[in-house]
């Protein structure tokens, strides 16, 4: 198996269109035609974890942080990200990001923090918008049941919790088949009356490739009619942070508690305690303070993320209890998405858990 079709199964999970205009997720180091041998999934890229991906024989490492983070103007041993990508290059080991864009899905770095904690009926806090788009397609009548399957069977058609959803609209399509054309129905020269269909769905922009391949593989015509229009709708399977509860209201203090053993953590920095119990909790894996606002909006008792600083625990009105609970700890569940997620795909293929505790932040 070579490295590229982990890529492309990775890209399913967390699409790279997804991830934020300041990160650099993606393939950074490597060839992805070469042959794979063993994967090392971890949560960050250090020298210990090439060096642990060197002992295992992998030449491939899956991060959740990228190696390389905005620019890079040269690549030198005097810095640690230059020794690590020296190191990975003469070792011939690739190196591959999951970071904003696994944040960002249902079932990624949010949906297990959820998990863990207990935190149920979640759904995305800040929902995407502008990454929605309306296909049209107008095929013969007899037809338009397999286009419409090839389109959902590609992803098209999902709204909420409801998938296959389209409009259908009954009308005559015209045209002329000119030399060189090799119609369908119709004769060359001759203007063609026929009853078609008018098939209307929706999809978000990162699988337009998938859809048109599809769309032009199922329609029967030569010439493919289809629009295509972008809609402002919010896409509620891709945002920012997530919004759940808990099955029963639980103490402050013993949810703090609860959560300090879960993700073993060594303190939590947080506001002032002004509620008794916490029944509704939002949560943004690394640094969510940005969404501070939309936690608020949504009625949340607690907003838990990391990074926050000093004056954002000022902004919570008294109505939110605001609590760091740590980078790392926030999103030290990527390496288990990850790896389930790889095994399901490739479930004799060898993916190994980085042993490497690389958070940089001690407490005593």
């Amino acid at each position: 198996m070579k490295i590229k079709q982990i890529i492309l199964c990775l890209e399913k999970l967390a699409p790279l269109s997804l991830q934020e205009s300041y990160d650099n997720a993606g393939f950074m180091i490597g060839d992805s035609d070469n042959e794979l041998t063993k994967t090392l999934v971890s949560v960050d890229i250090t020298g210990e974890v090439i060096d642990e991906a060197i002992k295992l024989g992998c030449n491939l490492i899956i991060s959740h942080h990228p190696l390389i983070f905005g620019n890079l103007s040269k690549i030198t041993s005097d810095d640690a990200t230059g020794q690590c990508i020296l190191k990975a290059i003469k070792n011939d080991i690739a190196i591959y990001a999951a970071h904003t864009n696994l944040d960002g899905v249902i079932g990624g770095v949010n949906t297990i923090l959820c998990k863990k904690l207990g935190i149920t009926n979640c759904r995305i806090l800040k929902s995407r918008k502008n990454i929605l788009r309306k296909l049209v397609t107008f095929c013969p009548a007899d037809k338009a049941e397999i286009v419409r399957k090839a389109l959902f069977d590609a992803g098209a058609g999902h709204i909420g919790n409801y998938d296959s959803c389209s409009f259908n609209s009954i009308g005559s399509g015209t045209f002329r088949a000119l030399g060189g054309a090799n119609p369908y129905v119709g004769k060359l020269n001759e203007l063609h009356f026929e009853n078609e269909i008018k098939i209307e769905t929706i999809y978000p922009l990162y699988i337009e490739k998938t859809i048109l391949k599809a769309l032009f593989a199922a329609h029967p015509y030569e010439e493919v009619a289809y629009d295509i229009f972008p809609l402002s709708n919010e896409f509620n399977l891709a945002g920012e942070g997530m919004i759940g509860e808990l099955v029963e209201p639980i103490e402050t203090k013993l949810f703090f508690e609860k959560i300090k053993t879960i993700l073993g953590l060594g303190g939590i920095r947080h506001s002032k305690i002004i509620k008794r119990k916490i029944k509704k909790v939002a949560v943004c894996g690394g640094a969510g303070g940005f969404l501070l606002k939309d936690a608020l909006a949504s009625g949340a008792d607690i907003m838990l993320t990391a990074d926050l600083k000093y004056h954002q625990f000022f902004e919570t009105n008294e109505k939110i209890i605001l609590a760091d609970i740590g980078h790392y700890e926030s999103e030290q569940f990527s390496k288990e998405i990850l790896v389930d997620f790889l095994f399901k795909n490739f479930p004799t293929f060898a993916f190994l858990v980085s042993k490497i505790k690389s958070n940089p932040v001690n407490y005593f």
